[in-house]
C-alpha cells in the first residue's frame, strides 16, 4: 500500500499537523516537483479547497516540513554552544554531542529529515532550507575545528574532511533505517554511529 493509500484509509478528520505529516509522506514518496495538491487532497482524503483553508499551497507544506527539521537540529546546537567554554578534552566530547544528537534526531523526525536531505534548490522555499543546512553544516564543522585546535584530534585527518564524512554518515542513515517493533532506537542507532565514529577519531 502506497503512502497516499494508507494515510487516506487511516484518516477520516484532520489537523495542521496530521495534514504536514501526509504531505511530507508524500514528498517523499513521489518527490516534491512530482506532488500535485489534487495528490495531497487524495492522500488525507479531503478536498483542494480544504487544504487551502490551512495553507497557502504545497510550497508552505514543504517549508514547514524542513524547517521542522531544521529546529530540532538547530535547538541541539543552541544547546551544545550553551556549554562554552570548556577545557580542552571537552571539545571532542562536544563533538561526540553532536554527533549523537544529530542521529537522534535523524531517527525521531526521519520523515523530515528525509525531505530535508533531498530538498533541490528548485524553489524559494527549497533554497531557503538549503541556506539553513548550510549553515547547520557550519556549525557542526566548527565544533570539529576547536577540537582539532584542542589537540584532541588524530592529527592525520584534516578537521573539514573528518567534518564531512562523518556527517555524511550521518546523513545516510535515512537511505536504510526504518522504523518498526524490533528495530533499533534512536539511541541504538546513535550510540552506534558515534562508538564507530570516534573510535577512529579520537588521538591515542
Amino acid at each position: 500500500m502506497s503512502a497516499q493509500e494508507s494515510a487516506s484509509s487511516k484518516r477520516t478528520t484532520y489537523t495542521p499537523d496530521s495534514l504536514l505529516e501526509v504531505a511530507v509522506a508524500v514528498f517523499n514518496e513521489r518527490g516534491y516537483d512530482g506532488t500535485s495538491m489534487e495528490d495531497l487532497a487524495r492522500a488525507a482524503g479531503i478536498t483542494k479547497s480544504s487544504i487551502y483553508h490551512h495553507v497557502k499551497g504545497k510550497e508552505e507544506l514543504l517549508t514547514r516540513g524542513v524547517n521542522r527539521a531544521l529546529d530540532a537540529l538547530n535547538g541541539s546546537l543552541d544547546a551544545l554552544d550553551t556549554l562554552e567554554p570548556l577545557p580542552d578534552a571537552g571539545e571532542l566530547d562536544r563533538v561526540e554531542q553532536a554527533v549523537f544528537r544529530a542521529v537522534q534526531i535523524l531517527v525521531e523526525e526521519l520523515p523530515y529529515v528525509t525531505l530535508l536531505l533531498r530538498v533541490r534548490g528548485n524553489t524559494e522555499a527549497e533554497r531557503a532550507a538549503q541556506a539553513r543546512r548550510r549553515e547547520i553544516d557550519r556549525r557542526l564543522a566548527g565544533f570539529v575545528e576547536r577540537a582539532a585546535a584542542a589537540g584532541v584530534l588524530r592529527t592525520d585527518l584534516d578537521p573539514h574532511l573528518a567534518s564531512r564524512l562523518v556527517f555524511g554518515m550521518v546523513n545516510s542513515v535515512v537511505e536504510w533505517y526504518r522504523p518498526g517493533p524490533g528495530r533499533w532506537s534512536a539511541d541504538d542507532v546513535a550510540s552506534a554511529v558515534t562508538h564507530l565514529v570516534f573510535d577512529g577519531l579520537r588521538r591515542r
